[in-house]
């Protein structure tokens, strides 16, 4: 399969042949309290635990509850009892004034700032401070006026796809294609919270490759923090996204099934580690087993003392590994020496070689 296109956000290349895009999620899990100060220190602190476990970016999300959800959009359990949907959404509101405090913070630490706008308020806010690329959610994908005006500001898009068809996924791809030219990475996602391991479906992630020619990555929403994001990664994902809190028992929807700081770092080190063994699709003799290649290759070898004029047999013959000795015929040969002639004596445990057969072949 040919290498897809290359997206760049801010010094990062994603896509086929560059290290995996890991995006710490996040998200509203900054909120843990009533107090704003409480809650902003929270979001700090994810920050750094996206730093500490060496993750590319930590994207949060943007959004006005009265933009994303009617009023009367039902109840959820939350905290141990029903309340409003809306009502839970407009305590996850991450205050404007405190992006550029966050953004500032990110560059001093050193990693990328991302955040997912949810309507084209939250666009313009992120454009006020300069935002280097978008993350659109799944259930975003056919909010068409919202894809249009986020691709009309140029920035390179990542598209998660949960919930949605390869026709929508079509139809996402030319509303912003028709807009203006953008890079675009794409996203396999299961829209399910926490998503049960056998909903993840891996095999997808080589099927959007193959039929987009995009950067693919996966957007993982399973509690297991090694297993999914590793599997992708072997199957070709290019980005890797995880929600991570400080503790899975603080109030909020997204806590529960979020991963660990320790889990976040494990799961960092093991997509580090697991391209390492990746390698490429050359099959080839590495330096690294030369020292081997050169003592336990297997050679043909005389299995007893052969007197000059002796045929070669079962007997007499026997494949070893030579260790420290010369080279002697490959075990390719070993039939062809059946019945030829010694042309000079041979002793035990030494290598046959071209020179001690009388005959040519």
């Amino acid at each position: 399969m040919p290498k897809n296109k290359l997206v760049k956000i801010e010094n990062r290349q994603i896509g086929d042949g560059q290290p995996c895009f890991v995006i710490a999620e996040a998200g509203a899990n900054f909120r843990i309290s009533r107090d704003p100060k409480v809650n902003f220190k929270q979001a700090l602190r994810l920050i750094d635990i996206a730093v500490e476990a060496k993750a590319d970016a930590v994207k949060f999300q943007l959004y006005r509850a009265n933009k994303l959800y009617v009023k009367k959009a039902g109840t959820a359990d939350y905290i141990g009892k029903k309340k409003s949907i809306y009502d839970i959404i407009r305590e996850m509101e991450l205050p404007y004034e405190w992006l550029p405090k966050l953004k500032k913070y990110c560059i001093a630490k050193g990693i990328i700032f991302m955040c997912s706008p949810f309507d084209e308020e939250a666009v313009d806010e992120l454009e006020r401070r300069g935002i280097s690329s978008y993350k659109i959610a799944s259930y975003s994908i056919t909010h068409e006026p919202l894809l249009r005006y986020i691709a009309s500001k140029g920035k390179p898009i990542i598209l998660s796809t949960g919930a949605s068809t390869i026709g929508e996924i079509k139809r996402a791809l030319h509303v912003i294609r028709n807009k203006r030219d953008v890079q675009i990475c794409l996203m396999q996602c299961t829209a399910k919270y926490p998503a049960p391991i056998e909903t993840i479906n891996l095999k997808v992630i080589p099927t959007l490759k193959k039929i987009f020619g995009l950067p693919v990555g996966l957007s993982d929403h399973a509690r297991d923090h090694l297993i999914p994001p590793l599997g992708a990664v072997a199957l070709g994902a290019n980005l890797v996204e995880k929600h991570y809190t400080t503790d899975n028992s603080l109030p909020g929807p997204d806590h529960g099934f979020a991963i660990l700081p320790h889990e976040l770092k494990q799961m960092v080190k093991g997509i580090r580690d697991l391209e390492k063994t990746l390698g490429d699709d050359r099959k080839v003799i590495l330096k690294e087993e030369k020292e081997l290649y050169d003592f336990a290759r297997e050679y043909v070898f005389a299995k007893k003392n052969i007197s000059k004029g002796k045929k070669f047999s079962m007997e007499n013959l026997i494949v070893l590994r030579k260790g420290k000795m010369k080279k002697g015929l490959q075990p390719k040969y070993f039939e062809a020496l059946i019945g030829k002639t010694a042309s000079i004596k041979i002793l035990s445990n030494q290598p046959i070689t071209k020179m001690c057969v009388k005959e040519k072949f």
